[in-house]
């Protein structure tokens, strides 16, 4: 009884929202199903009957969540505008401050995983600008209301029971664990399957808890770094120019090879030196549809200057070696990848 009359609160609250666009009226009858296959799911995984209860107790639909896991299109920028927006002075000041803060735990969790300081403060940045965007969503709630949406019911699902297990296992009071309204937490962004498998305990106090916890964040965010095979004696990227006529098909990544069949191609350092020509195999990345634009403007200005050759520009570009491919697990962006790589740099 006391159950049903909870549940009932909580659809009570999201029906006047008429927020499942698919029914046109907020089924009962599938939110509670999906509460008794959590409930029942999470029981089988070992999960204690007191996290269970905690987790189904005065939960909601938040329509606003739906929302957003529907228009998740991207505002678009070029490459130099996103890298304006995310190197930006504030954030390396406040990178810098931070190593200063932190100088022995970030030793300790370079000596550890072979992750250096830039490298986990640049990360750090991205993510949570170290620490200071505070997510808002009770996460059990965003997992519940995604699964309902029914989208990725299966993925959210295995979210919530992976949030279960971790806030189980580490004595977290879940109903008080907020997260982005996708269900990335604490100040590296882990989603709880993420955090299952990489978290770590950072202060030897036997639990981890990558919200409230630096330590637990830092060496949380080292490992996953770390299996992911990061190597810290390896750049991640070599910012270089090409030839104006260069093939623009081979700059999305993808294509690798070593950098003597990139220098025989024309790439160069920005001062026009040659690159390193060791055996190393790297792809290349650069702003495509930035490419594009300006050929088609030197296009438009050789045709009215009435000459045969366009001033075509010269093109900027990023060589991607091996590290550039693990952040990309981490974030699968090219431009996101650049970004820790420039603002490492600038944190070195």
């Amino acid at each position: 009884m006391h159950r049903f009359v909870v549940w009932l609160f909580a659809a009570m609250i999201v029906l006047p929202f008429n927020a499942h666009a698919d029914r046109g009226e907020f089924d009962l009858e599938r939110w509670y199903g999906i509460m008794d296959s959590v409930r029942s799911r999470a029981a089988t995984s070992g999960v204690s009957e007191t996290v269970i209860d905690s987790t189904l107790r005065n939960v909601a639909f938040i329509p606003s969540i739906v929302k957003s896991d529907k228009n998740q299109a991207e505002f678009k920028l070029t490459l130099d505008g996103y890298l304006e927006r995310t190197v930006n002075s504030t954030r390396i000041a406040n990178g810098q401050r931070m190593r200063a803060k932190y100088p022995t735990l970030l030793s300790r969790v370079d000596a550890k995983y072979g992750v250096p300081p830039h490298i986990m403060l640049a990360f750090w940045g991205m993510e949570s600008n170290y620490g200071a965007v505070k997510s808002r969503h009770k996460l059990v709630d965003a997992f519940l209301t995604l699964m309902y949406d029914g989208r990725r019911e299966t993925f959210f699902g295995n979210q919530l029971i992976a949030l279960m297990q971790i806030a189980d296992k580490n004595g977290l009071d879940i109903s008080e664990i907020q997260g982005s309204w996708a269900g990335a937490m604490g100040h590296f962004q882990f989603i709880p399957t993420t955090l299952a498998q990489y978290g770590t305990d950072g202060n030897g106090d036997g639990r981890t808890d990558i919200i409230n916890n630096i330590s637990d964040a830092m060496f949380s965010a080292g490992n996953y770094l770390n299996k992911l095979g990061w190597d810290k004696n390896q750049r991640i990227v070599r910012r270089v120019i090409l030839p104006a006529d260069f093939d623009i098909s081979l700059l999305d990544g993808k294509t690798k090879l070593s950098l003597p069949q990139w220098s025989g191609m024309g790439v160069l350092n920005p001062d026009g030196s040659p690159i390193p020509e060791t055996e190393m195999v790297a792809g290349l990345v650069a702003d495509v549809s930035a490419i594009d634009l300006a050929r088609s403007v030197a296009s438009s200005t050789a045709a009215v200057s009435d000459t045969d050759v366009a001033p075509m520009p010269v093109i900027t570009a990023y060589l991607t070696y091996p590290n550039f491919y693990r952040i990309k697990k981490w974030n699968n962006s090219n431009w996101y990848a650049i970004a820790i790589s420039e603002l490492a740099d600038k944190l070195h």
